[in-house]
């Protein structure tokens, strides 16, 4: 069952691959988009129920209704991709066919859904479908159109808003594309790589252990795109370095969990939810990317300095082991660059769409890497071979997560409640945007707990981004926003996925791991508020303006990572710490948010250079005392 699952998920990536390269129009034939999407499905569904259990238990073999499961999902799909064009007809007419192909879907994926990513997301699509059956007799302003059952189970297993809407568009032609090349890039050796440029680089340096973690994980959070993922994958090299290096073990999970969460925002490939902002935005990925150089560079420099001036603090040495030359690594791996140098320039270049850049970068992957090798791995064919079935494993979870956005989307064009959704919120947005922006960013917290950020972000992207956007916000910001504070559900108790893996490898508590690895992050909880009020953040609007919000912006993070730490060359006293969060918050505020001509900007610096100054003196005077 094993083999017959790899087959099929092997065979879900050639069918996206052969879609994204267009093989039918080359062959003279023309599909509706439905038809591809349909297998795809299908594909998906009989793999997980082969390989995912109903419980937690594990199982020795597959029981028969799994088995059964698995068959009907597939024949079902691969029927309405078959009969598509004739059950188009059908569906004004709701016939029996079409409403047991709908209900079949329908049941199979909410059952996948809650197989992969357990209680918290299944139920919450759930609440959206009772509410389509029942919504019509809420009271308010939230009573919904009244939906007949079959209509509405046909329209969200069919229609393309619901099930094939952009979602499940975007996760069959992009993101399993860049899953591919990720694939192919760790078995070259390319995960060995950025590990040991970081270590290189960073190892040699005061808290080189976290160091090494902060950039190991950025660099393979950007590649892998999941926070849990690249905590199991780098975590249980960079947290028990940490341990050992002196750093508390709380510590230790706090840092690999933030960092690990924040490569969903590095570029260049971010993750999945990237891809769906620039399809529900309608822009081209590369303007995504863009928009997130400034907050991922602030970021990552709050940990950085961070886990610095833990160091110093604490005393921690650097790393003692032998660590690799950069030199010398990046004589031995400096192909691994070239695909994203090729990817980069098809983008900006060429201009071409973002899943045929991850392909050139592919074929690159694969030519550089059967050629040469990184630490003893060469890319051979059954490397690639398995590469398409280890995508393909990872889009299962994927799939049933935007397979169930959809029916989301579809309750929401069906009801109504996404328009009413949004008029209540700028009811409050004209009273306080300060106040809608709090709600906004709670309410994706909140729906985030638990829950995977791609799945979160289209959650959020049709109930709260637009009462955002009409609320006068840049379309970008409000989803860029979205995106940072669902992401951020992550590393946000009491259901923080990544710290509390990380914890699991420090052996820490993992409630006090969540709540270190929110101070560690804190940056990820102000800078969205930033670039809503002034979009120059996310590099919109007047370069002068833009260079000097990030100048100011820099200052600020560094002030108020230094309050939040507690020592700059010495430990610091309760009033210096006050001055410098307020300096640091004066500082990183955009000056053309207020208009004011960089009075607030600028006294915030000069409070903080000032504070820091005294510092700097007071340390050399009690220093010269005691000599």
């Amino acid at each position: 069952m094993r083999a017959i699952a790899a087959a099929l998920t092997g065979l879900l990536t050639i069918v996206c691959l052969l879609w994204v390269i267009d093989l039918p129009r080359y062959l003279g034939q023309a599909f509706y988009r439905e038809q591809f999407l349909a297998p795809v499905l299908g594909l998906a569904l009989a793999a997980l129920f082969l390989t995912v259990p109903a419980g937690k238990a594990p199982r020795r073999r597959v029981p028969w209704y799994d088995v059964m499961f698995a068959v009907v999902g597939l024949a079902a799909a691969l029927w309405v991709s078959v009969e598509y064009q004739r059950l188009l007809v059908q569906l004004a007419f709701r016939t029996t066919e079409v409403v047991v192909l709908g209900v079949v879907i329908l049941l199979l994926v909410m059952e996948g859904l809650r197989r992969t990513t357990g209680y918290s997301l299944f139920l919450v699509v759930s609440f959206f479908l009772a509410y389509a059956m029942v919504g019509h007799f809420v009271p308010g302003e939230f009573r919904a159109r009244p939906v007949d059952l079959d209509w509405m189970v046909v329209y969200l297993a069919f229609d393309s808003s619901a099930l094939f809407g952009t979602p499940l568009v975007v996760g069959a032609t992009v993101v399993v594309i860049f899953l591919w090349m990720g694939q192919l890039l760790f078995k070259a050796g390319g995960g060995q790589f950025f590990t040991d440029i970081a270590m290189a680089g960073m190892g040699r340096r005061r808290g080189g252990a976290a160091k090494i973690a902060v950039v190991a994980s950025a660099l393979f959070g950007s590649i892998s795109g999941s926070a849990v993922s690249n905590v199991a994958s780098t975590g249980v090299i960079t947290i028990p370095m940490m341990s050992r290096s002196g750093y508390a073990r709380r510590d230790a999970g706090a840092i690999e969990a933030v960092a690990s969460t924040g490569g969903q925002l590095m570029p260049p490939i971010m993750g999945a939810a990237a891809f769906l902002m620039a399809e529900f935005l309608e822009v081209p990925y590369r303007d995504i990317m863009i928009a997130a150089v400034i907050p991922a560079f602030l970021y990552y420099l709050a940990v950085f300095i961070q886990v610095d001036l833990v160091a110093a603090r604490e005393k921690i040495a650097v790393v003692e082991q032998d660590l690799p030359r950069a030199r010398d690594v990046l004589k031995a791996g400096w192909h691994f660059i070239l695909p994203f140098v090729l990817l980069l320039y098809t983008l900006f270049e060429w201009n071409e769409e973002a899943e045929i850049a991850a392909i050139y970068a592919c074929l690159a992957i694969v030519v550089l890497g059967a050629v040469r090798s990184y630490g003893g791995q060469r890319l051979r064919f059954r490397d690639i071979a398995a590469s398409f079935s280890e995508s393909g494993q990872i889009m299962v979870e994927l799939i049933m997560i935007l397979a169930a956005a959809g029916f989301v989307i579809g309750v929401l064009n069906l009801t109504g409640l996404g328009f009413t959704l949004t008029l209540v919120l700028v009811k409050v947005g004209a009273n306080s945007l300060a106040l809608l922006l709090v709600i906004s960013a709670a309410v994706c917290i909140v729906l985030g707990m638990g829950m995977p950020t791609s799945g979160v972000y289209v959650l959020l992207a049709t109930l709260v981004a637009p009462a955002i956007s009409e609320a006068g916000v840049d379309r970008l910001a409000a989803h860029m926003f979205i995106f940072y504070f669902g992401m951020m559900s992550m590393i946000t108790p009491p259901v923080a996925l990544a710290a509390f893996a990380a914890a699991t490898i420090s052996g820490a508590k993992p409630m006090e791991t969540g709540i270190a690895a929110m101070r560690f992050g804190w940056v990820a909880f102000v800078i969205p508020f930033m670039f809503v009020l002034s979009p120059t953040l996310l590099m919109i609007g007047d370069p002068l303006h833009v260079v000097l919000n990030l100048v100011t912006a820099t200052f600020g993070v560094y002030l108020i990572s230094v309050a939040f730490t507690g020592y700059f060359v010495r430990p610091l006293s309760l009033p210096v710490k006050a001055g410098m969060l307020i300096a640091g918050l004066m500082t990183i505020f955009p000056d053309s948010a207020l208009e004011l001509g960089g009075v607030v900007d600028g006294a915030g610096a000069v409070l903080g250079i000032a504070l820091l100054a005294w510092e700097y003196r007071s340390r050399r005077r009690a220093m010269h005392e005691a000599a």
